[in-house]
C-alpha cells in the first residue's frame, strides 16, 4: 500500500508529463476500441445480411456445392417435401428454427423476341412468404432495410431481374431502368444473304411479335431433367440492382412452381436446396450435428449433405480475416506508441529522481523495491488510461451509433444503420483495457530495472 501511494505522489509531482502520457494512451485506446468496435458490428451486419438470403444451413445434393450448378436436374432433392415435414418435427431442430423453405437454382437463355436479343441467366426458384419471413430475422438488433421480395403478390410467371439483365434484353423502358439506352436491333436480312437455304427458308417464317403482348414479356430457355431444351414465358414485373454487376447481369427469381415446371415438366419436382434458419447463429452446431446425424438414419439412402452459410458465401470468412488482420495492425501500432510513450515519461522520471533513489537505497530500500516503485506508477498510468479511453470510447460510441449514419456490406443494395459495438463486447473491452495495462507495465519495466542498479554513491552525488 506505502509503494501504491508513493507512486501515485510521484506520478502527481510532475503533472504536465503524466497528462501528456494519459492522452497518448487514452487516444490510442479509443481507436483501438472505435475500429475494433465498428468491424464487430460490421461483421454482424454481414451475418445477418447473409442469413436472411440463404439461411444459417442448407441441405443438399452430395457434390452439389461443387458440381451441381451447372446441372440443377442432375442434383435435385427428390421428396423434398417430406425432408422438411420431418426437419420441422424434429424434436432437437423444432424449438431452433424460424423457417425451412426450398429452392431451386437453375441456368437458363433469357430472351426478349420483340428485340431479338438474349441473355445467359442464372435464376432461382422461391416460396416468396416463406423468403420474405427470413428477411426478419435480426438477432444482433442490426436494423436493416431489406425490403420484400418484389415477386411479393405477384402472379405465377412473374419474374424479377437484375438490372444489367434488363439493361441487356432492352426492357429499360418498360422496367425503369436508370443509365440506360436502347440499342439498334440487327438486321435480319444481312445475315440472311449468305446463310444456307433451310436456314433462310426458317428465317423467312419468323413473324414480327404480336402487339397484345406485355411490353416486359420475356422467354427463359433451360435443359429439363432429360436434356431436352423446354421453353417458359414471364412476365418480369420489376428490374432490381443486386449489388454486384457480375450477378446483376446474369440473376433472374422467379417462383418456384414455375421454376419447377421449367425444368421437371409433368414429372415430379425437386429443388436443388433446403434453407433452414435458426433462431440463434450459436446453434449451427448443434442443428448441424443433429441434421449430420439425420443423414445417417432416416436420409441415408438419399446422398446428402449439409453446408453453413459460412461456406456457401466465403467472402463472410474473408471479410473477418480482413478486419483481424487490420485491427492487429493498429492495436500493434498503438502499443509500440504507447510503449515509447510510457519507456519515455519513466526514463526522465529516473534521471531527475536520481538522488531521490540514492536515498531510498541508502535507508535500506531494496534493488526490487526500487523496481516495483516505478513498475507500480506505469500500471498507475496504464490503469487510469485504460479507464478514461473505455470512457472515451463509450461516449463517441454512443455518438455515432445515434447518428443516423449508414453503411452497405459488400454485395447487398440497401443499407444498414452505422453502429460501433462497444458496450457490451466484453471480450474487446476487457481485452484491449488489459493490453493497455500491460504494455505499461512492460514499458516501464526497463527504467525501473535501471533504476535498481543505480550505485548508492553515484547516485546521491548526482547533480
Amino acid at each position: 500500500m506505502k509503494t501504491f501511494l508513493l507512486a501515485l505522489r510521484n506520478l502527481l509531482r510532475n503533472r504536465r508529463r503524466s497528462l501528456t502520457t494519459l492522452l497518448a494512451m487514452v487516444i490510442g485506446l479509443t481507436a483501438t476500441l472505435l475500429f475494433g468496435g465498428y468491424s464487430s458490428s460490421s461483421i454482424l451486419a454481414m451475418q445477418t445480411g447473409y442469413v436472411q438470403v440463404v439461411g444459417h444451413l442448407q441441405i443438399q445434393r452430395q457434390d452439389y456445392f461443387l458440381y451441381g450448378s451447372g446441372n440443377p436436374a442432375a442434383y435435385g432433392i427428390a421428396d423434398y417435401q417430406r425432408i422438411i415435414d420431418q426437419v420441422k418435427a424434429d424434436t432437437v431442430l423444432r424449438p431452433m428454427l424460424t423457417v425451412v423453405t426450398p429452392k431451386l437454382n437453375l441456368g437458363g437463355i433469357a430472351g426478349n423476341f420483340a428485340a431479338g436479343v438474349s441473355k445467359t441467366v442464372l435464376a432461382q426458384g422461391v416460396v416468396v412468404d416463406e423468403q420474405n419471413r427470413m428477411r426478419e430475422w435480426n438477432d444482433y438488433g442490426s436494423l436493416s432495410y431489406a425490403r420484400p421480395l418484389a415477386l411479393t403478390g405477384t402472379a405465377p410467371d412473374s419474374a424479377v431481374i437484375g438490372t444489367g439483365v434488363a439493361r441487356l434484353l432492352q426492357l429499360c423502358g418498360p422496367l425503369n431502368v436508370a443509365n440506360c439506352r436502347t440499342l439498334p436491333k440487327a438486321d435480319s436480312k444481312v445475315g440472311a444473304k449468305n446463310a444456307p437455304d433451310d436456314i433462310a427458308a426458317l428465317s423467312a417464317l419468323e413473324v414480327p411479335a404480336s402487339t397484345t403482348s406485355s411490353a416486359t414479356q420475356i422467354e427463359i430457355l433451360a435443359a429439363n431433367d432429360h436434356g431436352v431444351p423446354n421453353v417458359a414465358g414471364l412476365t418480369v414485373v420489376k428490374a432490381e440492382n443486386y449489388g454486384l454487376k457480375e450477378l446483376d447481369d446474369v440473376f433472374m427469381e422467379m417462383h418456384l412452381a414455375q421454376a419447377q415446371k421449367l425444368i421437371f415438366g409433368g414429372v415430379a419436382p425437386q429443388v436443388t436446396a433446403i434453407q433452414l434458419q435458426l433462431q440463434h447463429t450459436n446453434q449451427i452446431p448443434l442443428a448441424k450435428a443433429r441434421l449430420q446425424e439425420l443423414l445417417t438414419t432416416q436420409w441415408k439412402d438419399a446422398q446428402l449433405e449439409v453446408q453453413d452459410f459460412q461456406t456457401l458465401a466465403p467472402i463472410y470468412g474473408q471479410t473477418i480475416q480482413f478486419f483481424d488482420s487490420v485491427f492487429g495492425f493498429i492495436a500493434t501500432l498503438i502499443g509500440v506508441i504507447v510503449l515509447f510513450t510510457v519507456g519515455n515519461t519513466m526514463s526522465m522520471a529516473v534521471v531527475e529522481r536520481t538522488v531521490e533513489i540514492g536515498t531510498l537505497r541508502a535507508i535500506g530500500l531494496r534493488r526490487g523495491g526500487i523496481r516495483r516503485l516505478f513498475m507500480v506508477e506505469g500500471m498507475l498510468l496504464g490503469s487510469v488510461g485504460a479507464l478514461l479511453g473505455l470512457c472515451v470510447a463509450l461516449g463517441l460510441a454512443s455518438l455515432i451509433n445515434h447518428s443516423g449514419f449508414t453503411w452497405t456490406p459488400p454485395g447487398y443494395v440497401y443499407a444498414y444503420p452505422l453502429k460501433v459495438r462497444v458496450w457490451g463486447n466484453a471480450p474487446l473491452m476487457i481485452g484491449s483495457a488489459i493490453g493497455l495495462v500491460a504494455v505499461a507495465i512492460v514499458s516501464a519495466w526497463w527504467p525501473a530495472n535501471r533504476a535498481s542498479r543505480l550505485a548508492i554513491v553515484d547516485a546521491l552525488r548526482h547533480v
